[in-house]
């Protein structure tokens, strides 16, 4: 009867390329062996230098599994060596087990040994330094990393901007003379321009500057990355740990701080759009939720913006989705209603609105003069930092990431100092053009940009609720009484 045979090829790129063997090599290997035996190779499972810790488990788990399924039908499982076998000695005796329990032999066609204890203990030595070695390889990979991490080098692929290349045999990284500067053009448009993420995209594009050739609009999700991404100011990551990088900056540190402190941690949404992030509240209770869709049509692309509530696929609740012209009209005629004929109450509602914000101008000096203290604890903070390391009781690590911390602390701070600095009487600037804009012609609202419509709704209004497909806002004063039709001449002392 033919003998029948499981067999096992594997191989890495430095394997091959230092023991000159490939898939192919081991292939024909195994495939003779099993003629010669007069069998043949029922099932071939093949590892390459390609495949991924999780690729290459699930192949071996296959072939113990296509094993004990058809181990009445097998005579063995055939391979190379006994270190293309198994990486560690935890696989080595699933393999013996199976030999054991199920009968199948195991054969290493270049490295043959009797099926007998002193054969098994052969075997058992050689995984012993198989295991040994792929250990250490690891170990030295590791170190290796460590110490191109710490000499200012990246490990991997440079980040986008930037380019890897060889000089003298040694792998460098240099800006990219063609994306480098659209690295410098996104931080500039947002940290100077006051751009949103997707008011990023828009003028990216018309600027003509493209993502890729493939694809050429900016993704939402990278430009995110790339804001966030220390290595564009001189820095490397390592475990969660950036260093100092031997890389020229594509950024300066002031802009990279500015846009730090605008991002203020903010996490990644997937749309950010003037009815989205948590501004309207569903009957139902949840948040209101946006999506943007693209639809192809004979004059081009076009975007549609849509609303609806985060749990409206839920079982029982109202299929109700709006578009952002339906509550465009909402607010149009919420504004229309706020409009004063009377020239004596418009001039009333401006010196109420005054004198409210000059409360929030006390409160606005407190927090100037508490920023100011706070920065001061983290500059002593950061002092004490330095002396420690120089007194070498902390180590590098340590330092490096307090040191990260201090400086994204500061920078945030530094930032509200300057906006508070700059916008001292801002608040009260913002209310009175909200009043103004109520009082104009509503074409001014559908030319405004994201980030102006997101403030005159949340000055006019403390909150939404969508009522079916109705907005219901809560309004803030003196904007109640206008949205009412109170005020008068003889009201407004009232």
């Amino acid at each position: 009867m033919t003998k029948k045979y499981v067999a096992l090829a594997r191989v890495s790129s430095r394997e091959q390329q230092r023991e000159g063997f490939s898939l192919d090599i081991q292939e024909d290997a195994l495939r003779r062996y099993a003629e010669r035996m007069g069998g043949t190779i029922v099932k071939l499972f093949k590892i390459a230098e390609t495949a991924t810790k999780q690729d290459e488990r699930r192949a071996f788990k296959e072939l113990l599994a296509y094993a004990k399924k058809h181990a009445d039908e097998l005579t063995g499982l055939l391979f190379y060596k006994v270190d293309r076998a198994a990486r560690n000695l935890f696989d080595y005796v699933e393999l013996e087990r199976l030999e054991s329990e199920y009968g199948l032999e195991f054969i290493s066609v270049s490295q043959p040994t009797e099926n007998t204890p002193a054969g098994r203990m052969q075997r058992r030595m050689l995984a012993s330094m198989a295991s040994f070695y792929t250990e250490q390889q690891s170990l030295d990979v590791k170190e290796g990393l460590a110490r191109r991490v710490k000499e200012g080098w990246f490990v991997g692929h440079a980040p986008y901007g930037y380019r890897n290349v060889r000089i003298d045999g040694r792998g460098i990284v240099e800006v990219d003379p063609v994306n480098g500067p659209k690295v410098k053009r996104i931080f500039e448009l947002f940290a100077y321009h006051g751009l949103t993420l997707d008011m990023l995209i828009e003028r990216l594009a018309a600027e003509g500057i493209v993502y890729r050739d493939s694809v050429p609009r900016f993704p939402r999700s990278t430009l995110h990355a790339i804001l966030h991404d220390r290595a564009y100011i001189g820095e490397v990551e390592h475990k969660g740990q950036w260093y100092p990088g031997k890389h020229s900056p594509v950024v300066d540190r002031e802009t990279w701080d500015r846009v730090q402190a605008l991002l203020g941690g903010q996490v990644y949404r997937t749309h950010e759009m003037t009815y989205g992030s948590d501004l309207i509240t569903c009957q139902c209770g949840h948040k209101i939720v946006g999506e943007r869709k693209i639809k192809k049509t004979k004059a081009g692309d076009r975007d549609y913006n849509y609303y609806r509530c985060s749990k409206y696929a839920s079982k029982g609740h109202p299929r109700i989705r709006l578009t952002e012209a339906d509550l465009d009209k909402q607010v149009l005629a919420l504004f229309a209603k706020l409009r004063i004929e009377d020239a004596e109450v418009r001039d009333w509602v401006l010196k109420v609105l005054r004198a409210r914000t000059r409360e929030e101008q006390d409160y606005t000096r407190e927090q100037r003069a508490e920023l100011h203290r706070q920065l001061t604890v983290i500059q002593g903070q950061t002092d004490q930092l330095l002396n420690l390391r120089l007194l070498e009781e902390i180590d590098a690590d340590t330092f490096a990431a307090k040191s990260t911390e201090l400086r994204d602390r500061a920078a945030r701070l530094k930032l509200q100092a300057e906006v508070l600095d700059r916008g001292h009487d801002e608040n009260a600037d913002i209310a009175i053009k909200a009043f103004e804009l109520s009082q104009s012609l509503t074409s001014q609202w559908l030319t405004a940009d994201y980030a102006a419509k997101r403030q005159i709704l949340e000055i006019v209004c403390l909150n939404w609720l969508l009522d079916g497909v109705t907005l219901v806002p809560t309004m803030r004063k003196p904007f109640d009484v206008l949205a009412e039709g109170l005020l008068s001449k003889e009201s407004r002392h009232g």
